[in-house]
């Protein structure tokens, strides 16, 4: 029998986790945790009800009827809203369980077919601004990050995504030799390597990979 299964979940332990995180299946479990949309609709009262008792486990006066699972799950819902570093609740829209629920209308405007240039304009601004806002919120803050560095990112990430994408759609416009509706298939790719995920990423997040 699976020892593990047996002990599920594992003595509580601040800070850690309750899955093995030497294995793809336990490290895919935890950061599910971390994302789970359900996280965006916990109240305040339990919020604080979870940083209490993790609060009172750290100082040792924890009640002996709180059970491991009631721990893990309050260190679960606390991960989910509150900054590591600043220790301030992550506002809503750039949290991890947010990017889905936040960011998947966006996606879906990004793939509208026939857009104009000013909508593929407007989608690409609105992409790029909510992944660099979603970095910035999770970022390491134990090192500030210069705000001519976070500019400049944001602006290079907008700019290059803007412009790939804008120029891959006058260019397939302009395209000879192919009907219409192979120009409108085509013109469905467009956002994906306009979208520049990575571009983003570097921009606003460069001092996190350094450190």
């Amino acid at each position: 029998m699976d020892d593990s299964k047996v002990t599920f979940p594992p003595p509580f332990k601040l800070g850690g986790t309750m899955y093995d995180q030497s294995t793809f299946k336990g490290r895919l479990f935890h950061f599910c945790g971390l994302v789970d949309p359900r996280s965006l609709f916990v109240s305040d009262t339990r919020l604080k009800a979870a940083t209490d008792l993790l609060d009172s486990y750290q100082k040792g006066t924890i009640s002996p009827a709180v059970t491991d699972k009631e721990l893990w799950e309050a260190q679960r819902i606390k991960q989910s809203i509150i900054h590591p570093d600043t220790g301030q609740k992550v506002f809503m829209p750039v949290r991890m369980s947010g990017f889905i629920p936040f960011n998947t209308p966006v996606v879906v405007g990004l793939l509208l077919p026939n857009q104009s240039i000013g909508a593929t304009i407007l989608w690409q601004w609105l992409n790029q601004s909510h992944n660099a806002w979603y970095n910035y919120a999770n970022r390491n803050a134990t090192k500030p990050t210069p705000t001519s560095s976070l500019l400049m990112g944001y602006f290079g990430a907008v700019g290059s995504a803007v412009s790939i994408a804008v120029g891959l759609n006058v260019g397939l416009s302009k395209l000879k030799g192919f009907t219409p509706e192979v120009k409108a298939l085509l013109g469905r790719f467009v956002p994906y390597p306009a979208v520049g995920k990575c571009m983003s990423f570097r921009g606003t997040s460069t001092s996190s990979i350094l450190s």
